[in-house]
């Protein structure tokens, strides 16, 4: 299963948030973006219970990180 995790981050957090996003085991990859969001994570999981305990254990935890929304992705 993959998510997009779409972040806001308190002013200049940015880059340390975007580099502790990158070390948590299921981010395939985190970018800054434009727009009503300060970053976004891709995550992969095995089960909605996993992508849970990513997103509430360790991308809301970091330092900086405000807000979460988080948008899962289907197979079209």
């Amino acid at each position: 299963m993959k998510a997009y995790v779409l972040i806001n981050i308190h002013p200049g957090d940015l880059r340390d948030v975007i580099h502790q996003l990158k070390k948590v085991t299921g981010v395939l990859d985190a970018n800054m973006t434009f727009g009503p969001y300060d970053a976004v994570a891709v995550i992969e999981a095995n089960d909605i219970n996993q992508l849970g305990k990513i997103i509430s254990t360790e991308i809301q935890p970091i330092p900086g990180v405000t807000q979460t929304l988080t948008c899962l992705a289907v197979e079209s």
